[in-house]
Order: structure tokens, then sequence, then C-alpha cells
């Protein structure tokens, strides 16, 4: 049988055809508009989405037998807020997890509200990304789409709604709306009541691995595919890569270097830090998750690249750095605010330490280990709650770079293991179609058997002393600049 994983993307929807055994058929990616309407804004068309989503599919399953395809499920951009009016229309565009619109919103709700009753009632913090803020300030400035709302949903769950006409939602996702009771699984009515909104006006929520339903007729009858084709729930993006990458059971670790970047770590167990500075969720496994989410990961090197270098040779702009754990420029990348751990919206990139010698590969280098190091902020939370991590395993666009992994071993003292296939969310949605068909009996199983490690990146113990060094200059350079980010974004 055939399994299709949909990963809704921030700039583009790529969709993933897998056999039974795991073998990779086909992939195709499809492109959508991305809006900026105000600085700091983010948005997108969520009708973009499906229309994309649905030719994307046909390109997909063209040149196989379509009788075959037998299930469907996502990995999904997190924290989007959707929202359908009464006839399921769309009421206005999408606002993503990396608009950072909602400062009063989310100060109002760790400040007024309170920070450990969100905690409390969430597990999280608020953060400018998430979704519980945005219904505040569609609430606060937009009240005519606010009365309209009937249904309010998360990104990839609209594009489930559209192929099964069924509002639906994973424990994953939810738990990024800093709406949802991580802890028992389940809507919290604490949240909803601050927010101004029902639990009716949310989808019903799955875990990951469970089908909400099958594909509508028409959709069947417009792809060529069975009418029993089954739909998954999916995953919020980070946790579907972590099942593509085999990131399940207890105290396994996957790092994403996509646009956003994370630092990923399953548990069997739920736990929170004091501090929230890393997002407690629930797994795509049926168990939990810590994260920590920096907003500006891999997408650090293509602004350095395209916007200021102005080259397309990632690899030649790297080829020329050889002194690693030397570099006297430092980076931080900060370019749409900070997430895990900071939750600063003000924050904004910066480089610091330049002199008359300073050369282009320098501040090449400085991009890379800077990023490196801001997850390094997020593995120390971690450690800090006694979790003893030796390897990570790595996926996203950023993770074909030989020399990143090679600083990222070295800067978080982390084995790093490549996997065979590198499809991160895409792949793990195809893997989470494949459970709820029965193919596999957990999804524990299917990443056993189809996740293979190809090669480990291992730290060089003199080159960790150097990063080690390096980091705790690195540590010192946020809280010196924290005031006047707060200064330079009146």
């Amino acid at each position: 049988m055939l399994y299709i994983g949909v990963d809704l993307g921030t700039s583009a929807v790529k969709l993933l055809l897998m056999d039974s055994g795991g073998k990779i058929v086909n992939i195709v990616s499809r492109e959508y508009p991305l809006y900026f309407p105000h600085p700091g804004w983010s948005e997108q068309k969520p009708e973009d989405w499906y229309e994309q989503t649905m030719a994307g599919i046909k390109e997909l399953i063209r040149d196989v037998d379509k009788s075959q395809v037998a299930g469907i499920s996502f990995g999904g951009q997190m924290h989007g807020l959707v929202i359908l009016d009464r006839d399921d229309n769309v009421i206005r565009p999408a606002i993503l997890w990396n608009d950072g619109r909602t400062t009063e919103e989310t100060d109002y709700l760790n400040n007024v509200i309170g920070k450990d009753k969100l905690s409390e009632y969430t597990a999280n913090i608020a953060f400018a990304g998430f979704t519980a803020p945005k219904i505040l300030w569609v609430k606060n400035k937009e009240p005519e789409n606010f009365a309209k709302i009937a249904k309010i949903m998360l990104p990839k769950d609209y594009i489930a709604y559209r192929l099964t006409g069924v509002h639906c939602t994973d424990v994953s996702d939810a738990s990024g709306m800093l709406l949802f009771d991580v802890k028992n699984r389940r809507w919290s009515k604490e949240m909803c009541d601050i927010c101004g909104i029902t639990e009716k006006q949310l989808a019903k929520c799955y875990e990951s691995y469970e089908k909400v339903g099958t594909v509508l007729p028409q959709i069947a009858e417009e792809l060529g595919i069975p009418e029993g084709t089954v739909v998954a729930a999916g995953a919020g993006d980070n946790a579907a890569a972590a099942v593509g990458t085999g990131t399940v059971g207890e105290n396994m670790c996957n790092i994403s270097l996509g646009t956003s970047g994370t630092i990923f770590i399953s548990s069997g167990s739920f736990g929170v830090d004091q501090h929230n500075a890393l997002h407690s969720f629930a797994h795509a496994d049926g168990h939990y998750h810590l994260m920590g989410c920096m907003l500006s990961a891999a997408s650090c090197n293509k602004w350095w690249m395209d916007e200021i270098i102005g080259t397309g040779d990632y690899a030649g702009e790297q080829a020329g750095i050889e002194k690693l754990g030397e570099n006297r420029v430092y980076y931080l990348p900060y370019l749409m605010g900070e997430r895990s751990p900071h939750n600063n919206p003000n924050a904004r990139a910066t480089f610091i330490g330049m002199t008359m010698d300073t050369t282009r590969a320098d501040m090449t280098q400085a991009v890379l280990e800077g990023v490196a190091f801001a997850l390094r902020d997020s593995l120390e939370v971690a450690r800090s709650l006694g979790i003893d991590l030796k390897r990570t395993k790595i996926c996203g666009g950023g993770a074909k770079s030989p020399l990143w992994k090679k600083i990222i071993a070295n800067v978080l003292n982390l084995k790093v293991d490549v996997i065979e296939s590198e499809e991160g969310p895409a792949m793990g949605g195809a893997m989470l179609a494949a459970v709820a068909c029965g193919e596999y009996a957990s999804v524990e199983e299917i990443a056993a058997k189809l996740v293979k490690i190809v090669d480990t990146v291992e730290p060089d113990p003199e080159l960790v002393q150097k990063y080690d060094e390096r980091y705790a200059r690195f540590r010192q350079i946020y809280p010196a600049c924290k005031p006047l980010f707060d200064v330079l974004t009146k």
C-alpha cells in the first residue's frame, strides 16, 4: 500500500509518497505566497495551502497505481490561527507562528493572568507566536471578525477538514495553542474562558496516529484515489519530524534546522521546567516531549547568503571555513525575535566582535555558530532538569551542511546521527498514516523498523573545550543587548 505525508510548511507544502516498507516513491513541493502586511506581521491564505496541496497530491501520485493509496496524514507549521465562520468559510488570512503582533496580548496573559496559572492550565506560558494570544488580538483589534468565529483551527487541520469534512486536530499541535491541558491531553476550560471562546469552537482532538475520517467522495474522485482512503490526524511539524527521525520513546533527541530551529527531546512521562523556558507538549507517539524553539535557524544562513552576500553558492561560502572554535565574531540569530529560552519578540539579530581583519568567511562562520549556540541555550535548560543526552538525530535543510553538523556536534557536545532519509515532517506524516491504517501497530514500531542511521558526527574533545569557552562569551551578549532591543523596536 501507499501512504501520503503532507508537510505544510511556511514557504511551501512538501508531499511525500511512501510504500509499506518505508521506501520513498516520490516527493513533490509546491510553493505559496507569504504576506507581511505590517512590520512584524506574517500571514498566509488557507485557500492557497489547500489549492497547492491538491495540485501537489495529483502530481505526487500521477505515475503510480492510485488504488494503492491507503492513507494520508500531516506534519504542519504550528500555532497559526485559522478562523472559519458558520459556513466554514475562512474569515481572514491565517496569522502564522512567526507573527509578532501579539505583544500586548502575550504580556496580558503572562503578567495579568500570570505565568503560574498558564503553566498550571497548559504546562506552558504565553509566547507571541502561540495561538491564544492571536485569538485575543482578533478579539481586541478585529471584533467584527471575532464575532463571526464558528471554528478555530490550525494550518494542517484546515487541510484535513477540506479533505474529510471533519473539524479535527491532534494532541501535539494543540499543545502549541496555549488552549490545551497538555498533562491530561484535553482542552483547558480555563483558557477558553480567558480567551472568550467555547470548547465547541475548537476542533475535536485526536492522537496523531488516529484516523479522523476518510476522504470525501468528491475528493476521492478528483484525486483518483479510493473513497475509503484514511486520513489520520497528523502532528505539528516538529513532532512529525521527530517521528520521521525515530525520535520517539524515552530520552531521545532531534535537532531540526529548518526556517526555525528546534531541539526536541522525547519522554515517556510529563514534565515541565520551572521557568517554562522549554515548551512542554504532547508527542505524536502517545507520550510527551520538551522542545526548545528558536524562530530563525537555517533562515539566518539563507538571509546572510541571499540578501547580504548575494550568492546561492552556500557550500562554496562554507568551503574556506577551517578554524573552528577560534572565531572572534559572534552572531545573535534573532531575525524574528526569539522564543526559547528568552521569550522576547523584541530581540534582534546582531553581529559583534568585528575588526579590520574580519573576513567574509568569519561572518559566515559566526552565523552558523550563532544558531548552534542558541540551540545550546535550550539544551542547557534540559540539562538543568537532569536530562543527560549523549546523541541527537538531525534533520531540516541546514542538516545538509557537513560543516554545520560538525559545529553543532562540538558546540552541544553530542554525537549527531545522520539518518538515511532526512525528509522530516513529510516522512513522519506518511508514517502516521501507515499506523492509522494498521500497517504497523504503533509509532514506536514503525520508527524502529524504518529509521536507519547512516553516519554519525562525533564531537572532538579539544574542539568541545574551545566551544565551551566561546559559548560562555556568547551567553553574555544577549543580556547586554536586551535593554537596547527594547529601545530599538519602539
